[in-house]
């Protein structure tokens, strides 16, 4: 696999993605990031990449807890959790991720389950293929801090074999909606439309016409 990898800072990996493919449009950007990540530290940047129809690819693992940091509450750890920040159960009514996205008028939301790799391979290599923004919400068990192996694998179900219309915004909504007995996963909606780039680059690669500066003409820059 012939790819380049860039650790962002956290939260900020819809922004690098933009600037990677404002940059060069050419390349295939993809994205990584935690739940916490991208619906809480990052979800301004991850709005407008979504409204803005940037052509990257972005896969959140929705593990729904802070697990690197020991177990705290997250935008989508469900009403009641009990964990280091929230001793008593948490409060607050979970974000639905896909409802967000829809909202933000997205171009591709999908949602995947880290128990059905093939699923997963065959939605990532379409959300690749899309010209345009695409998200794919996966559901992962924490084993360590909130472990929901067993109870995904009994509830997802792939609600294209269902013969759900990608086109069909109200249906997307509707069907992510579902989130307890049955929990649908697959592509919910996709449309095309112009991308950020198209529409202010007009074909042009602005990496493939710009020379890097010198180190020493940036800083004499700012003297």
């Amino acid at each position: 696999i012939e790819v380049n990898g860039f650790y962002s800072i956290h939260g900020r990996v819809p922004a690098t993605l933009t600037g990677v493919k404002i940059a060069n449009p050419k390349l295939k950007a993809v994205g990584f990031a935690g739940d916490g990540d991208a619906y809480d530290e990052g979800v301004s940047h991850l709005v407008h990449a979504a409204r803005r129809n940037i052509d990257i690819t972005m896969v959140v693992h929705n593990n729904r807890v802070f697990a690197l940091t020991t177990g705290q509450f997250t935008p989508t750890t469900p009403k009641g959790f009990e964990g280091k920040s929230t001793p008593k159960g948490s409060v607050e009514e979970p974000l639905n991720p896909l409802h967000l996205m829809l909202s933000c008028n997205a171009s591709f939301v999908a949602r995947s389950f880290s128990g059905k790799i093939n699923h997963f391979k065959d939605l990532l290599i379409e959300a690749i293929n899309h010209p345009g923004f695409a998200i794919i919400d996966v559901l992962q068990p924490c084993v360590t801090f909130y472990n929901t192996w067993s109870y995904y694998k009994d509830r997802v179900y792939d609600l294209n074999e269902e013969g759900h219309d990608t086109s069909d915004f109200q249906a997307a909504w509707e069907m992510a909606e579902e989130n307890e007995d049955d929990i649908p996963i697959g592509l919910f909606y996709k449309e095309r439309r112009d991308t950020f780039e198209e529409l202010i680059l007009d074909g042009k690669i602005p990496a493939e016409r710009e020379t890097v500066p010198s180190l020493d003409s940036v800083i004499e820059g700012y003297i």
